[in-house]
């Protein structure tokens, strides 16, 4: 599964799925929906989460685009920024990020409080909130798989945006919570090495590797899609 698309810093900001839903790219994220769907056929795609190897691949504007695709098909889908070390969700959707994700998890608010409604009807999105001092000690408590469990029996499916694998164990901690990991990477940015070592370390997770995004390849007049595994 592979896209065209700009620089992160610019595509984070922009939710093209949203302004120009019958672009090439819009159309790619579309077909990334799909591969998803079909990668789940034998168990129910209900909670996932995209990750990176390293920083500026790509992965914030990819989640954010996916999971408007999502809700465009009538389902209902939670947006959760799980990156609480740098959040950038509450940027995109240009929402109050005071209140969130660390503000459920420690126990000062439930789920239904944190949440924000975006533009797109049945998107619902869930900001990190305060950056914790604690990370990955959140990430993997019995708080986190409460709301993982909570967020699954309201939603259709539910969509965490983790920080890069290679930085920090945050998204291996939550690819044992969740039913299946993406895996984001950029052309002629990801060293090859580096997109193995995100791969591996992701493997013994107990949700499923569903497969990879390959951003920025160059394609030939004509061809818009692009697959890899």
């Amino acid at each position: 599964m592979a896209k065209r698309q700009k620089p992160e810093s610019q595509a984070s900001r922009h939710l093209i799925t949203k302004m120009n839903p019958r672009s090439p790219i819009s159309e790619q994220y579309r077909t990334i929906r799909t591969n998803l769907q079909f990668a789940s056929v034998d168990g129910e795609l209900k909670t996932m989460l995209v990750t990176s190897a390293g920083p500026a691949e790509g992965k914030s504007s990819t989640v954010a685009n996916l999971a408007l695709v999502f809700a465009q098909q009538e389902k209902k889908v939670l947006l959760v920024d799980a990156d609480l070390r740098k959040p950038t969700v509450h940027y995109t959707f240009r929402i109050d990020n005071r209140i969130g994700l660390s503000s459920v998890l420690v126990g000062d608010m439930v789920l239904a409080e944190a949440t924000t409604k975006s533009e797109e009807s049945t998107l619902d999105i869930l900001p990190s909130g305060p950056i914790p001092p604690n990370p990955s000690e959140l990430l993997g408590s019995k708080a986190m798989q409460k709301l993982i469990h909570e967020a699954s029996e309201y939603y259709d499916i539910v969509i965490f945006d983790t920080p890069p694998v290679l930085a920090v164990t945050d998204a291996q901690i939550l690819a044992n919570e969740v039913d299946g990991t993406l895996l984001v990477v950029r052309s002629k940015k990801t060293d090859k090495e580096l997109a193995i070592k995100a791969k591996e370390l992701l493997e013994p997770a107990k949700s499923k590797l569903l497969g990879a995004v390959l951003n920025d390849k160059e394609h030939s007049k004509g061809d818009y899609y692009y697959y890899s595994h």
